[in-house]
């Protein structure tokens, strides 16, 4: 499988530079003042610790990808401190400023490349994958994505139309590495999803409405509260955050949502109810929302069998399974289905 060579691709192909746990607890010292212990932790594109201070606060220590664009990073940085001034009790990660009261700072490696780190506020409890379900937490996740979506109304950025193949408006461009996917099933069923976002969804995109979108949220990045399952904890990573459609983020974080303990049309339904009363959605946007949350899935199915191609040895990244593709195949239809559709459209009174 050959790698695709452009710059929706460059970021995911680079593994983060190696950082030593010494390192990051000596940057942590000199450059925020602030002793403790490091843990490495597993991300897609950085290089992420768990830092514990000697005072007991905890943080996230991010070591950017070196390929990462400045822009981008500083983008993030910005819109975090942006819901923090307009949604102070939305519970997403602070930014933490150095002793000179810079948000960011820049380390050499040993390679001779240059990283920016930033520290961020370490936010506990429960990941959404390993929580309780139930359709409280779904609504409370869909109105807690609205909010995060109306905190960042008004916010923008040069960085905001970063070329970004996690972003679902580029979905077509996994068409070339379709070929590199050994189970001929999962590549032709993931190939007719493509086939009908191409003829439904492209041509309505620039009628959509948009803004600059978390865009990732998923069983990892939601946080819900350890002594209560069903409230927000907090939401974090956003490293993929970018300006697209409204309803990209809403079925970006759809198949989050599916769990054994309820019907997958059951479970959009709560998921979609708590965004429409927050942020109501509109009948063109519902009518989209089953095709684009199977392509998200195709989206991960591709990407982690290219990734694990180009990057053998990131312990991000596994094997899928037969047992798992299979899932993932019988998700996608799923959400495909009428009773999904039927679903939003009740959620949203239709």
């Amino acid at each position: 499988m050959n790698a695709p060579i452009d710059n929706y691709f460059d970021v995911m192909s680079v593994q983060a530079l190696d950082v030593s746990t010494a390192t990051a607890e000596q940057v942590a010292r000199e450059r925020w003042g602030i002793a403790g212990r490091a843990k490495l932790l597993t991300g897609e594109r950085d290089r992420n610790f768990y830092f514990r201070a000697e005072d007991g606060r905890e943080f996230v220590l991010k070591f950017a990808n070196p390929v990462e664009d400045a822009a981008t990073t500083d983008m993030q940085i910005k819109a975090l401190e942006h819901i923090e001034r307009v949604d102070p009790g939305m519970p997403v990660p602070r930014v933490v400023r150095l002793l000179d009261g810079s948000v960011e700072t820049l380390v050499p490696h040993e390679t001779g490349g240059i990283q920016r780190v930033r520290l961020l506020t370490w936010l506990p409890g429960v990941s959404l994958k390993d929580s309780r379900r139930s359709a409280a937490q779904r609504r409370n996740l869909g109105a807690a994505l609205a909010r995060v979506g109306r905190a960042l109304q008004g916010f923008s950025h040069p960085a905001q139309h970063h070329p970004l193949i996690w972003d679902m408006q580029h979905a077509l461009r996994l068409r070339e590495l379709l070929e590199g996917m050994r189970d001929p099933r999962a590549r032709g069923q993931i190939a007719t999803v493509f086939d009908e976002f191409e003829a439904r969804v492209m041509p309505a995109l620039p009628w959509l409405r948009r803004g600059v979108l978390h865009n990732d949220l998923n069983g990892l990045n939601t946080i819900m509260d350890a002594a209560d399952h069903d409230q927000l904890g907090g939401l974090i990573d956003f490293g993929d955050m970018v300006e697209t459609a409204v309803i990209i983020d809403v079925a970006t974080g759809g198949p989050a949502q599916l769990g054994d303990d309820m019907p997958e049309a059951e479970a959009i339904f709560h998921y979609i109810a708590g965004y429409h009363a927050v942020t109501p959605l509109t009948a063109e946007e519902v009518a989209l929302l089953p095709l684009m949350m199977a392509t998200r899935i195709c989206m991960g199915t591709v990407l982690q069998s290219w990734h694990r191609h180009v990057q053998p040895d990131n312990p991000h990244y596994s094997d899928i399974t037969e047992e798992r593709l299979a899932a993932r195949l019988a998700m996608i239809a799923g959400l495909k289905s009428d009773a999904v559709l039927a679903a939003a459209q009740r959620a949203t009174g239709r």
